[in-house]
């Protein structure tokens, strides 16, 4: 997973960021699925199988202790032929490549199997995104963060927030309790006035919760970091008016370590302008688009006949191995 900034600190696994009560979700998506009886699984039965995830479309491999878990809680194991910020499905023609193998009961695979692609293909999709949009800043001479937003699904917002982590971006703040950020509603709230709204803000979250300020003007930003905020937010600024609006701050309250506050911009940036935005006095672009409305990765879970699972079992006991690609 890439380092969004220059001198970050290398990065450890990003399942190792998951709180202990994350593999709850997991029981509750099973449940949601499967409520009453399971008709397929009386069906097919629970004698054993074997059955391949394929990546059917290119993008970025995240989502997988999510995948683990659903098998897991279904007494079935899962073996990785590629790792989680790998870039799949990028084979050769039309092949479909092969990307691990699942084995357990039959009925339990297919009972998993929807939940399972479902969280990967969106987790996926978002991990593709954010390395997409961070890839174009790159390249466009951005140095910093790339941040997502608060706009994630209820209840999938640890999925959704963990795909912009291995898609190599800053997930932001992941709820209310995590920061104080005060919009132009809080500010209108308090009767408009910036410095008693951060005021009260910084009384309430005492020393250890940062307090951000959207801004829609430059005055309210000087006003913002007068009144204590560390960060503020240029909202919905033109490319060239956030250029003189972040030298300006920067020039009366300091860069790099020396600095106030940090700036951020947001409102409505995309791949498409984006990039037209980057200059060196912006430490933060964050966006909804890396995570809202994105493609999904395509995958599918293929039970492997038993003759064919009986060739393959073979193979590998002679130490042939087989292709990723299938």
């Amino acid at each position: 997973m890439p380092n969004i900034t220059e001198g970050a600190p290398v990065h450890g696994n990003p399942a190792h960021l998951l709180p202990p009560s994350w593999k709850k979700h997991i029981a509750l998506w099973l449940e949601e699925d499967t409520p009453s009886f399971d008709y397929g699984g009386f069906v097919v039965g629970d004698g054993p199988a074997e059955a391949r995830l394929l990546a059917k479309s290119p993008g970025i491999l995240a989502g997988v202790p999510f995948f683990d878990e659903v098998f897991r809680q279904l007494e079935c194991t899962v073996e990785w032929h590629v790792l989680e910020g790998d870039s799949v499905g990028t084979g050769e023609g039309n092949k479909k490549q092969h990307i691990a193998t699942v084995k357990g009961p039959v009925r339990c695979l297919l009972l998993g199997e929807r939940v399972a692609l479902n969280t990967l293909s969106r987790c996926s999709g978002i991990a593709s995104q954010s390395h997409h949009l961070l890839t174009l800043l790159r390249a466009a001479g951005y140095k910093n963060t790339l941040a997502g937003t608060r706009k994630t699904t209820p209840g999938f917002r640890l999925v959704e927030k963990y795909g912009m982590l291995v898609g190599g971006c800053d997930p932001h703040r992941h709820d209310l309790s995590a920061m104080t950020m005060l919009k132009d509603n809080h500010i209108w709230a308090c009767g408009g006035s910036i410095p008693s709204a951060v005021a009260a803000a910084k009384a309430a979250g005492g020393f250890a919760v940062k307090v951000e300020v959207e801004c829609q003007s430059e005055e309210e930003a000087h006003a913002a970091i007068e009144a204590g905020a560390d960060v503020v937010m240029l909202d919905n600024f033109t490319p060239e008016g956030v250029r003189i609006a972040a030298k300006n701050l920067k020039d009366r309250w300091g860069r790099g370590r020396a600095a106030r506050a940090l700036v951020e911009i947001s409102g409505g940036l995309t791949e498409t302008n984006a990039p037209s935005y980057v200059c060196d006095d912006i430490d933060i672009i964050s966006t909804s688009s890396i995570h809202q409305g994105v493609r999904h990765v395509d995958f599918s879970l293929k039970v492997v006949p038993k003759e064919s699972a009986a060739v393959s079992s073979a193979a590998a006991q002679a130490g042939m191995g087989e292709s990723p690609d299938v």
